[in-house]
């Protein structure tokens, strides 16, 4: 990914917040095949961390993975920038956004370690579920399970990127901070949460 040294996301566990924050990414394989899915990170695991996941038994796309390389991106939140918010003039549209892109090996997994994987995604997104069992009952459970296949990806690279303009001017700055928090669409205000969250692109010193 391309990455401006200003727009470098380096520390290690800001990336891994971004995807704890961030979870259903796209998994890429060298075969150009593309899986979205949610993702568990397990931080401690490995010298950057482990994804688990798991493929529909259906999806061809687990049957080559075992063993090779995938990447996987996490986006976060986006939005359109219009030049009519920057105080410098002439200026152009922009795209401003996050990302978080992992590269690693895959494992798949035997039933057992996949069902650890689904209740492990379960805990992260919804955890009452594994307490009351009337609703995902064990039989049931059991009988998707072998529907499913589980993987595991350990970390060999990250890369993050924020483009939010932090380079730009205070004032450009504070113009975009501004039209984006007073806008009525969510993705617009979700990215200046993420803004005022990371203190960049803001103008605020």
């Amino acid at each position: 990914m391309y990455i401006p040294k200003a727009m470098k996301m380096v520390d290690l566990a800001a990336q891994h917040d971004f995807i704890d924050a961030h979870g259903f990414a796209a998994v890429v394989s060298a075969d150009l095949q593309a899986t979205h899915q949610p993702l568990v990170l397990h931080r401690e695991e490995g010298k950057l961390g482990t994804l688990y996941g798991h493929f529909a038994r259906g999806n061809p796309h687990w049957e080559n993975l075992d063993g090779q390389d995938a990447l996987v991106i996490f986006s976060g939140p986006h939005a359109y920038i219009s030049p009519t918010w920057y105080a410098a003039k002439p200026n152009v549209p922009t795209w401003n956004y996050a990302a978080v892109h992992v590269t690693g090996r895959v494992s798949l997994l035997n039933a057992e370690q996949t069902l650890a994987v689904v209740e492990d995604t379960v805990r992260q997104y919804e955890p009452d579920l594994l307490a009351e069992r009337t609703v995902i009952t064990d039989a049931y459970r059991d009988k998707l399970l072998p529907a499913i296949v589980g993987f595991r990806l350990e970390i060999t690279q990250l890369e993050g990127k924020q483009k939010l303009g932090q380079q730009r001017s205070t004032a450009d700055q504070r113009g975009v901070f501004a039209a984006l928090s007073g806008s009525k669409r969510l993705d617009d205000q979700a990215l200046a949460a993420y803004m005022a969250a990371t203190g960049l692109g803001t103008g605020e010193v």
